[in-house]
């Protein structure tokens, strides 16, 4: 049963020293939802949510959400064109923790409605190229994952090996991915401060410029690519040139393989849903997946500009790509 914004308020209070709530609303997605939420207004002016997880796994994105926060130091926040939350308070009800964000303002984006050429799409890739520009060491600071272009090839492979186990994946899928995993250019880039965990739905945004982005959980340092691949789901094809392209400017990036990475890990996105169905034991999660599968090949067999693979070098063995990787980590370290 969701708890009631009123119930939220309360612990709200608790939670914050010196609130006083003047009014409190229901907020986000009640009982469906990871967590039950509430938007408490204080006398002050001031605004707040409040959340209550509604599950382990929520519980567990709370924790390392509050971790990232923490690690998002004022110094960093001035680097960002928009703005964080921060954390208000935390107290402890029924199993778990009541924890009170400051309100980030603006409209949440929906993928469906951006398109190419627009000036929201263009304020999005200048919000992730100034995500990836952040330095580095502040998130090994933070006690936060620092994943090595080998580690990301590793679990990478991993993926592929789990939904191949399954015997559900076309052969020509399976065949495309170990295509990419093999192609050494793809797997030459710097690592970055990446959100790791970036939807349409993690941007506000107010006169189609992005005001703030949510959900920090997956902070690290990681393949900046992971934090591009979503825009490929667009309805509007040209979407993902125009964000790419103001990132690019923004960043001024040499990772030409950046898109072609993204790719991999949107299609990659189909095997996990497949295998997120064979651990649920659910047949309808898994057929799903298995009609996106072929959908998927379908896409690609038909267009030549979906090719993933970087066909101007040479193709190595995987464990020739994870040999070189090994190299190059030693060489730095030395």
């Amino acid at each position: 049963m969701a708890r009631s914004h009123l119930t939220l308020a309360a612990l709200a209070t608790s939670a914050v020293a010196g609130l006083d709530v003047r009014a409190a609303s229901s907020f986000g997605s009640g009982s469906h939802g990871d967590f039950d939420s509430a938007l408490v207004t204080g006398t002050d002016g001031r605004h707040w949510i409040v959340r209550v997880p509604t599950s382990e796994r929520a519980q567990a994105e709370q924790t390392a959400d509050l971790l990232a926060l923490r690690g998002l130091s004022a110094g960093i926040r001035t680097r960002l064109p928009f703005s964080v939350t921060t954390f208000g308070g935390q107290v402890a009800y029924d199993g778990t923790q009541a924890v009170v964000y400051e309100f980030v303002y603006g409209s949440k984006v929906k993928l469906a409605d951006l398109r190419a050429g627009d000036a929201m799409t263009n304020s999005i890739g200048r919000a992730l190229a100034a995500i990836h520009t952040l330095p580095t060491s502040f998130i090994a600071d933070a006690g936060l994952r620092v994943l090595t272009p080998h580690d990301i090839l590793r679990s990478t492979i991993t993926i592929v090996d789990r939904a191949s186990a399954t015997n559900l994946v076309p052969a020509a899928l399976l065949r495309r991915w170990e295509q990419a995993m093999e192609d050494t250019a793809l797997w030459q880039f710097m690592p970055t401060v990446v959100n790791g965990a970036l939807t349409a739905d993690s941007f506000l945004a107010s006169d189609n410029e992005v005001t703030g982005v949510l959900g920090w959980h997956g902070l690290s340092v990681g393949d900046p690519a992971r934090d591009l691949f979503w825009l490929l789901g667009a309805s509007d094809s040209g979407v993902a040139d125009t964000a790419f392209d103001a990132y690019n400017q923004t960043r001024g990036a040499s990772d030409r393989q950046i898109k072609k990475r993204a790719m991999l890990y949107a299609e990659l996105e189909i095997a996990k849903w497949l295998l997120h169905g064979t651990q649920q034991r659910s047949t309808e999660i898994v057929d799903d997946a298995v009609q996106m599968l072929h959908g998927l090949v379908d896409r690609v067999q038909n267009d030549l500009n979906q090719n993933i693979s970087h066909n101007t070098m040479p193709i190595m063995a995987v464990d020739e790509v994870e040999k070189m990787l090994d190299e190059r980590e030693r060489k730095a370290s030395d």
